[in-house]
């Protein structure tokens, strides 16, 4: 009996031989199998995120289908499309070939629609995801440029939709170019050198359409493509922040892989993103430009109103006081130009944020857990504050609307918006602040004392008591996982020799705040061991 062994080898397919040949010269299989094993955490509040990269995708799609069709022109034709109330109409190009799309081209309305809406979406699920970064304290070492990546990632996209909201060339786009024309014309000495270069001429000029179709499709899309991608790489890079749990720390990820866990869940998200926003675009019409008709300077579109995002900057400018200074021979409009002002100041202070805790904490380690907002209590206040102060502006912004949908008075409620965008976000502040502290006490109650049963048990002696249900380690964890600062405290006012110690003033402010964030009385004292042993050890635990 005799045994032959044959060593075969299968000759590789040509798809093998390209990805060795790829391989080779660009490193894939490397790379793949160093990142597609990266660890995801699993917290619905990531999912913000991804519905601002999803949106983001679908505008690009939507928009180079747009472009096709779109003529950035503004030379005078008469429309003689299928809308027959406007045929015989004097309008731009770019309004008739936006009526083309609307009307004639297939599909071409629902995919206007739908690259309007994911810009909403896009620029809300970037507000909502910046705020969870914020009251999470995911911004700090190592995380303060890709804080800077995003804000300036959402202040392009705020001018990237109103660029694009403005190409149609329609009434009511063309009465938010005039507003931004008379913001500009308020720079001083230079306003109206910048408002003949953007516009080309007298406003509305013959140049502005090309000029912010350029800057829409070209200019800021690339700039915000190359932030996201930044920003993405900045993500796998410093490892995903996640909530404190058992067996999550600073140096480890609790979660699932890339593949194929969360690029699965990834990739139904998108397409469940896209249908919600088709079905949306579908059902709900936004800017009908055909109801309203092309832009004529002698005319206003009735309740025109920006997209939300630039509510804040008109809200400001509309219920600012019509100051004017005359000097020298020229005049210096505080109306528009304490607002301008404003807007770009508020801007910078978030965006300079997470700087700004950095030299109050002098905290120099790196962070990878994320808080819990009411374990930081003048954090979210100051986000709460920030957040009342744009929804008080977003009311400015349409003091018209309200005034004629809910039958108030104009000026009523242009002065309620001037108080209340001063005392709004301090009352916000203070009353935030108290429920953090709140909330913070009552997780200490649950950690000494269990949780709640709802179940009451009379005592043979006839007291009723409540019986608490002790908790689990998991969740004592969570509850006492965070860290507790003790506030800075100046220096002796003399040294160990005798000699008196200079302290600057900033050091003296910055230790004020310190003790303002983390004093007595903005943070609640966590149990201590000794307090649980006692109280779990049966005294006087019901």
């Amino acid at each position: 009996m005799s045994t032959t062994t044959t060593d075969e080898r299968r000759e590789p397919g040509n798809g093998e031989k390209f990805a060795d040949w790829a391989d080779g010269r660009l490193g894939i299989y490397t790379l793949a199998k160093t990142n597609m094993r990266k660890i995801f955490p699993d917290h619905w509040s990531f999912m913000l995120g991804e519905i601002c990269m999803y949106s983001f995708i679908i505008i690009i799609l939507t928009g180079v289908y747009l472009t096709l069709f779109f003529h950035p022109s503004m030379n005078e034709v008469v429309y003689d499309g299928s809308y027959v109330p406007l045929q015989g109409v004097q309008m731009s190009e770019a309004f008739n070939s936006t009526m083309h799309i609307s009307f004639e081209v297939r599909g071409g309305l629902l995919i206007r629609q739908i690259h309007h809406w994911s810009a909403l979406i896009f620029l809300a699920a970037m507000f909502v995801h910046m705020m969870r970064v914020f009251f999470t304290g995911a911004f700090r070492k190592p995380r303060e440029v890709n804080w800077l990546f995003g804000f300036l990632l959402f202040f392009c996209g705020m001018f990237t939709g109103f660029t694009g909201y403005s190409l149609p060339d329609d009434l009511l786009s063309g009465t938010g170019v005039r507003f931004m024309e008379g913001a500009v014309l308020g720079v001083p000495v230079v306003g109206t050198y910048l408002s003949f270069f953007i516009y080309g001429g007298e406003f509305p000029g013959g140049d502005f359409v090309a000029r912010f179709y350029s800057v829409h499709i070209l200019l800021l899309p690339g700039i915000m493509l190359g932030l996201m991608v930044t920003h993405l790489i900045l993500v796998f890079y410093h490892k995903h922040t996640q909530f404190a749990g058992p067996g999550r720390t600073n140096k480890n990820v609790v979660g699932a892989p890339l593949l194929p866990v969360y690029t699965a869940k990834a990739g139904g998200f998108f397409f469940l993103i896209f249908g919600v926003i088709a079905v949306i675009s579908a059902v709900a019409s936004i800017n009908p430009i055909w109801a309203i008709g092309p832009y004529r300077p002698d005319q206003v579109s009735t309740g025109a109103q920006p997209d939300w995002y630039m509510g804040f900057a008109e809200g400001l400018i509309r219920v600012m006081p019509g100051w004017e200074i005359n000097a020298w021979g020229h005049t210096l409009v505080l109306g528009v130009f304490i607002p301008l002002v404003i807007f770009p100041l508020v801007l910078f202070a978030i965006a300079a944020y997470p700087f700004i805790e950095a030299w109050i904490t002098k905290d120099k380690r790196e962070h990878h857990i994320a808080d819990r907002p009411r374990n930081a209590p003048v954090r979210t206040g100051i986000g709460v504050a920030w957040i009342t102060a744009y929804m008080v502006m977003l009311v400015g912004g349409g003091n018209d609307l309200w005034a004629t949908n809910f039958h108030l008075s104009l000026n009523a409620i242009t002065w309620f918006v001037r108080i209340a965008f001063f005392a709004g976000p301090v009352l916000a502040f203070i009353v935030t602040k108290r429920i953090c502290l709140g909330l913070q006490r009552r997780d200490a109650e649950k950690v000494l004392h269990g949780r709640e049963t709802g179940i009451i048990k009379r005592l043979p002696h006839g007291e009723f008591i409540e019986v608490h249900e002790p908790l689990d380690a998991g969740q004592l964890y969570k509850l006492t996982a965070h860290e507790q600062t003790v506030p800075h405290e100046l220096p002796a006012a003399v040294d160990e020799n005798g000699v008196k110690r200079k302290v600057s003033a900033m050091e003296k402010l910055r230790v004020k705040i310190h003790k303002g964030y983390f004093g007595e009385q903005s943070q609640i004292a966590k149990p201590s061991a000794e307090e649980f042993e006692e109280i779990t050890s049966g005294h006087g635990h019901h």
